[in-house]
């Protein structure tokens, strides 16, 4: 009988010890957002062997969510959401790199729109209002004295708006991509005005807040995922970084993958859709310095759009 029991006891401690061991080769669950935000992790998706569990979400709610339940390690989403996730999870939420500079462009069915300045006494219709690109136009508009001189008029979808651009039924238009590139291939009497990232830089100038970037695109982690798994977070940073320089570097075969992923419909749509969506890896020190600025931007119009207040020094992850 004791040699029974001296044997049931030594299978449960063989039991226990392999429970880490199961959980330590357990694949990193990633969430990225349908779109831009998840284009720079696209030769990640199709070059992992198991170490990853790739989820994609097609709305903002499905990855607060997962990163809020913790069934998501790691999620690439925008950064406003981020600052958000951090101040709803009580701190437990970090951000690792920028991913994705601005994807906003104005496109005009004409000739006549070559300046910011030359936004004044025209319609601009949009998407996004309460949200930032509501926020960032009229930060625009407002360093260059033209917040009373333009008159915005908002759709609800995307979709909607790049269907009436696409129509001929308005002719100057705010979009993200990859509405954008949809408007330009279906209606060639519109062409790329502006690049609101460029604008947003140059605003920032106008404000004394030069360095100040349009990020709207960012990569986090749960505090605890990150603490636990330092070695795991900073293979998949340096698998990240190599991602993105593969698509900047090789924009057809990485749109290739974009549609084999299911991160865009269209091969086609992502080839001249990507060099429009400012695909970056920053991260450290360069990443807290751009980044703060457009939070403290975003409060200040709206601090709700940041979840109520600004994130915490902890919220900046360096390695």
């Amino acid at each position: 009988m004791k040699k029974y029991f001296s044997l049931l006891i030594a299978l449960a401690l063989l039991a226990a010890l392999a429970l880490p061991a199961l959980a330590e080769d357990a694949p990193i669950n990633v969430l990225a957002l349908k779109g831009p935000t998840g284009i720079g992790m696209v030769q990640m998706m199709d070059q992992n062997d198991g170490t990853y569990a790739f989820a994609l979400a097609g709305a903002p709610d499905e990855a607060v969510a997962a990163v809020a339940s913790g069934s998501a390690d790691i999620a690439a989403v925008p950064t406003n959401l981020a600052a958000t996730l951090y101040n709803k999870t009580n701190g437990n939420v970090q951000l690792l790199a920028l991913n994705t500079l601005g994807v906003l462009h104005i496109l005009e069915a004409g000739e006549s729109i070559q300046s910011v300045e030359d936004l004044a006494g025209r319609t601009l219709y949009a998407t996004g209002q309460g949200s930032t690109p509501e926020y960032v136009l009229n930060y625009i508009l407002s360093q260059y004295g033209l917040t009373d001189q333009v008159t915005v008029e908002y759709k609800a979808e995307h979709s909607e708006l790049a269907t009436l651009a696409a129509a001929g039924e308005v002719d100057l238009v705010m979009l993200p991509e990859p509405n954008v590139t949809s408007v330009l291939m279906n209606n060639a009497d519109f062409r790329e005005a502006l690049d609101v990232t460029e604008l947003f830089g140059q605003a920032a100038e106008k404000a004394g807040q030069g360095g100040t970037v349009l990020s709207m695109g960012c990569v986090i982690a749960r505090k605890d995922f990150v603490q636990q798994n330092p070695e795991k977070v900073a293979a998949f940073m340096d698998a990240y970084a190599a991602s993105v320089a593969f698509v900047n570097g090789d924009v057809e075969a990485a749109s290739v993958l974009v549609e084999e992923q299911g991160i865009l419909p269209k091969a086609a749509v992502a080839a001249r859709a990507i060099p429009n969506c400012h695909i970056v890896f920053i991260e450290g020190e360069e990443m807290k310095a751009q980044i703060e600025p457009f939070f403290q931007m975003l409060y200040d119009a709206n601090p709700a759009s940041v979840g109520g207040a600004l994130p915490g020094e902890d919220f900046y992850y360096a390695r």
